[in-house]
């Protein structure tokens, strides 16, 4: 067995922990995948042996391996396969849209698209009558970009046999229908969405895999080596296992299973019991657990009803039910990570951790996901108990505005606006910012992820205004987001997240600083090298 089966050489060592680039310009990689050397260039490479790869980064830039805090792989292969709506701009483009894709299908197809912006329809109400003329008798189903939400066509809507409303055990779902009681095709939440995804074709087994390795082969090659998959649904931990058998699972993942509202005795006890299972280089740590839904489907829960007398309601019936599962899994050490984007939301889920930590049980780092609007008297608690920040600035970036037209700031009002994604007033008042992108609800690109949290501009636009550019984060602030932070979320910092002698050899390399290069010009830095456990997962052809 090779000792040294890698050497990088001729490189600038970046640490995240203090923004400074190490003495050592090499370092060796042993058989078990950690880093076993650091050094000057001819140190270094005399470890190698005749099986050694050797690579000479010319000045590149090594940082420790970047991990998105927030990604679903196997749901954002398959819903990412349909047509790419993300990128219109009214209801005009949409039709153009669906209107190309439905010239493109055999008769009785499905069509299929995701990242539908509801700011497209203007003071429209939200619903399929607009594109009825382009659908006729096609059976659709269009996922809004915030993956709670999607619009089923009214043949799709027969196939399923959805005629009116339904009642559900998540509380925010709903088969929206008009005066009349009839469906507007807007399924709001993922019981409802279900409804019509049950019926429609579903890939093999085959095509699932290839789309997960795709995707993630893409996501090295952005410079990611790691994620934090928030689901385990379907065939997720099968996939998962069979690509690492096989050798070719590009990414470490830490998965957390969803729990649901309606949850048993049984179903918590079967989540504790998973927790550690997985393989070389997956495993499932924590558990997904959501307290509402989001602010654009008036869905969230918030302390005060949306300019649409919306976002008033938890997404569990009984939010009771909620901080009981949380005390449950807490007393078993197991962490949770709560989708919670309204105050109320994630004000109900500090109170939950709080209550859990006094029953007992030993240090558990809980976490908050997405945090999209909370006022002053919450910052601190997130510091004081001890619960994660895991945010997604790209979100603010790209799916608001800084006048605050679009849809997201209209619901919540110019207060509740003005506190959008407060990154850096969480960070200030203590807490840990875990920043990811959400993928497939925004582009996984880690770079571009850090550049927004920096600059805070729409991505397809940069001389727009940034939406709240007092909350942004500093570049050393956005590399430890996804670097040392995530880490720590994973209790991990022992062993990864920095470039340190049996450290794992997860690591990522750019052609430039990236707490240099302007905040605008980041994502445009090419990847030189992405490296996973020792093994180069993507190489760039100038290297």
């Amino acid at each position: 067995m090779r000792t040294t089966p890698l050497v990088l050489h001729s490189a600038r060592l970046l640490d995240p922990g203090t923004g400074a680039f190490l003495p050592e310009t090499a370092l060796a990689v042993s058989a078990a995948g950690r880093i076993s050397a650091l050094g000057d260039d001819r140190e270094i490479r005399a470890l190698a042996d005749p099986g050694t790869t050797v690579v000479d980064l010319k000045g590149g830039v090594v940082t420790p391996g970047f991990v998105d805090g927030h990604i679903h792989p196997v749901s954002g292969a398959e819903l990412t396969g349909g047509l790419d709506l993300s990128e219109c701009a009214d209801l005009a483009d949409v039709r153009a849209a669906l209107s190309l894709g439905a010239r493109r299908l055999r008769r009785g197809e499905w069509l299929f698209g995701w990242g539908l912006d509801p700011n497209v329809f203007g003071d429209v109400p939200v619903g399929i009558a607009p594109f009825d003329s382009v659908l006729h008798n096609i059976p659709a189903f269009l996922l809004l970009f915030d993956a709670h939400s999607a619009l089923a066509s009214r043949r799709a809507l027969e196939l399923a046999g959805v005629d009116g409303p339904r009642t559900f055990d998540q509380a925010s779902a709903e088969v929206v229908c008009d005066a009349d009681g009839r469906p507007t095709g807007l399924l709001q939440e993922d019981a409802a969405c279900a409804l019509v995804e049950r019926v429609a074709p579903q890939p093999t087994a085959e095509e699932r895999r290839e789309g997960l390795a795709a995707a993630l082969r893409s996501m090295a090659a952005a410079g990611l080596t790691g994620g934090h998959a928030m689901d385990a649904n379907g065939a997720s931990l099968e996939l998962y296992a069979d690509l690492d058998a096989a050798g070719e699972l590009p990414l470490r993942l830490r998965v957390a299973p969803w729990c649901q509202p309606g949850a048993d005795a049984d179903a918590v006890r079967a989540l504790i019991e998973q927790q550690g299972t997985g393989g070389a280089l997956w495993r499932v740590a924590g558990v997904k657990l959501f307290m509402d839904g989001t602010i654009d489907n008036g869905t969230a829960w918030l302390e005060r009803p949306d300019c649409h007398g919306q976002s008033t309601h938890a997404f569990w019936p009984d939010p009771e039910a909620y901080t009981r599962v949380v005390g449950e899994l807490h007393r078993a050490g197991v962490p949770t990570a709560t989708h919670a984007i309204g105050d109320a939301a994630v004000r109900h889920v500090l109170d939950s951790v709080e209550k859990a930590q006094a029953s007992g049980g030993g240090p558990v780092r809980h976490r908050v996901e997405h945090i999209e609007t909370v006022p002053d008297d919450t910052l601190h608690r997130f510091a004081e108990l001890g619960v994660l920040a895991s945010m997604q600035p790209t979100h603010c970036c790209d799916f608001t505005r800084a006048d605050h037209t679009d849809n997201w700031s209209r619901r919540l009002g110019e207060e509740r606006a003005s506190r959008a994604w407060r990154c850096r007033d969480l960070r200030d008042s203590g807490a840990t910012v875990v920043l990811g992108s959400d993928w497939p609800i925004a582009p996984f690109p880690p770079l571009g992820v850090m550049a927004g949290a920096r600059h805070r501009r729409p991505s397809r636009d940069l001389s727009l205004p940034p939406h709240g550019p007092e909350q942004a984060l500093t570049a050393l602030e956005a590399l430890r987001g996804m670097t040392t932070a995530p880490a720590y979320a994973a209790g991990e910092e022992h062993e990864a997240g920095r470039l340190a002698l049996g450290h794992r050899a997860d690591l990522t390399v750019l052609s430039d600083d990236p707490l240099t290069v302007p905040a605008t010009e980041l994502p445009d830095v090419p990847v030189l090298l992405t490296v996973l456990n020792g093994r180069i997962t993507h190489r760039a052809a100038t290297v």
